[in-house]
């Protein structure tokens, strides 16, 4: 197959994922084709089967802002042309899947078929704008195919925009096989030189992730043994996490590490992950940890319970517990046999439900499937 992928390059989960599924698909030896305004951060190397098309988004005085949507819709099409793409792949409903609708119907094709994957963002935050409501709502129902990253995102989905197709749900994924704990990856003695536990956190540092809540949950464990933090990733709330850690007089045991491209190095530093967000369509980072052996205390929020079994891989605590959570974390820590049964049943789910080896061949089966179709309901 000749597939065009349009995402968002930046660390989030969307275009994690977009980018392991194109080199899944790739080493598989289908052709693909990444559109975006820059190069994915993991497709930075040269990839067999993978090929970069920017979008250039010229400024004209006429416009207060560059139309990045008609921008893309037009690479899309001059890609579709020149390659011959049999479908799209658009990894959040706006602007991506509405610009391939465009492409769409600018080149109308009834061969070429456009799939939407519902990421979450798009749905729970922008989705809550009503001046994208009905530009969601139509990209969702004219879709030739729509997944969703987690049986939440596709219940919200439907219930919020009164969705009547199917949404097919195929979960995030990850690359077991790279992330795994590896004692040759560990730098932890870098990190805790005097053998302290580990604690660490990534995210966009949004206010939704509840970052420092995190800090306050350290700050509690830290009162009981030796420990670290590890702080990973950018973002509107980071000024503010930096200030609190200096009020609380952490400043010694907490590093911002800033964003990182990898982490399963990271990964095998941590002995637990810290996730308290208020909203979470799937938690992929949560997913990552778990693959690394690595147990996860977070919040009963949106897709995470998917990931996390509470009380096996890790708690799940109301949003907000600051003292539930601190105390969970304490517990983990101070049991090493606990510990070790959580550490152990982590790593077996992430291998056992989410390893890209079973769910890149899902999305390979629902694009042959409806490439096979010559119509969808809506």
């Amino acid at each position: 197959m000749k597939i065009g992928i349009t995402c968002y390059p930046t660390h989030g989960g969307s275009g994690v994922i977009a980018s392991e599924l194109a080199l899944g698909l790739a080493q598989g030896g289908h052709e693909i084709h990444i559109v975006s305004y820059a190069t994915p951060f993991r497709l930075r190397s040269f990839h067999q089967n993978v090929f970069i098309h920017e979008v250039e988004v010229t400024s004209y005085p006429l416009f207060k802002y560059p139309p990045y949507a008609l921008s893309l819709a037009t690479k899309l099409v001059d890609v579709a042309r020149e390659y011959g793409l049999d479908l799209i792949h658009a990894h959040y409903a706006v602007p991506h899947a509405a610009s391939a609708y465009l492409a769409k119907e600018i080149l109308r094709s009834k061969r070429l078929k456009t799939i939407t994957t519902l990421h979450g963002t798009d749905i729970t935050l922008v989705g809550t704008d009503k001046s994208f409501y009905q530009v969601i709502k139509f990209t969702i129902e004219e879709s030739d195919g729509v997944t969703a990253v987690s049986r939440y995102l596709q219940k919200r989905t439907i219930d919020e925009f009164d969705i009547r197709r199917e949404i097919r749900v195929i979960p995030n994924f990850v690359d077991t096989g790279r992330y795994k704990w590896d004692s040759s990856n560990c730098t932890r003695e870098h990190f805790a030189p005097k053998g302290e536990k580990i604690l660490m956190h990534a995210s966009n540092f949004r206010p939704v992730k509840r970052v420092t809540d995190v800090v306050r949950i350290f700050a509690r464990v830290r009162e009981q043994m030796p420990v670290k933090l590890l702080l990973v990733g950018e973002g509107p709330e980071r000024l503010f996490v930096q200030q609190l850690v200096k009020e609380l007089k952490l400043s010694d045991d907490v590093l911002f590490l800033g964003e990182q491209d990898y982490l399963e190095k990271l990964m095998s530093c941590a002995d637990l992950f810290i996730l308290p967000s208020e909203q979470e369509s799937f938690g992929l980072v949560a997913l990552e940890a778990h693959s690394c052996g690595v147990p996860v205390i977070g919040t009963p929020i949106g897709g995470l319970p998917e990931v996390v079994t509470d009380g096996e891989t890790g708690f799940l605590l109301p949003v907000g517990d600051i003292a539930g959570m601190s105390t969970k974390a304490a517990e983990l820590l101070n049991n090493s046999e606990l510990y070790g049964a959580f550490q152990k049943r982590a790593r077996e789910r992430a291998v056992r439900c989410f390893d890209s080896q079973l769910i890149i061949p899902r999305y390979q089966a629902f694009y042959e499937e409806i490439l096979n179709s010559t119509q969808h309901s809506s």
